[in-house]
């Protein structure tokens, strides 16, 4: 059974280091050589990193001459952020539940009595 889209994508941004890498993109291109640079890490160790982000449809390669700058595709970082959105409402309307909660309980212990009351 093949992946879906959303589940590659986390996938992808389950490692450190491509999420490192996604950041570095995130300022503008940049070559091989350039994402390498602040990791103890061999290019084809790199390389096999930016594959997966490739799969994923996070990054592409260019050609420039006989540079191969990578670039962020944007796109799959939208899915995420949307399927995640998805969720904000619930995580939001808990926090206010137990906001409400967390200040009854305070005015009975400095009180003795609910908000309510």
């Amino acid at each position: 059974m093949e992946a879906d889209p959303l589940s590659i994508t986390f996938a992808a941004l389950a490692d450190p280091t491509r999420r490192a890498i996604l950041a570095r993109l995130a300022r503008g291109e940049a070559t091989v050589t350039e994402l390498a640079a602040p990791f103890d890490m061999s290019l084809p160790g790199i390389s096999k990193h930016l594959k997966v982000l490739q799969r994923a449809g996070l990054i592409e390669q260019g050609r420039q001459a006989q540079w191969r700058p990578c670039r962020l595709q944007p796109e799959p970082l939208r899915t995420v952020a949307d399927w995640v959105g998805q969720y904000r409402r619930h995580w939001e309307e808990s926090f206010e539940r137990m906001d409400v909660y967390l200040r009854e309980l305070q005015d009975w212990q400095e009180h003795g009595k609910g908000v309510d009351e």
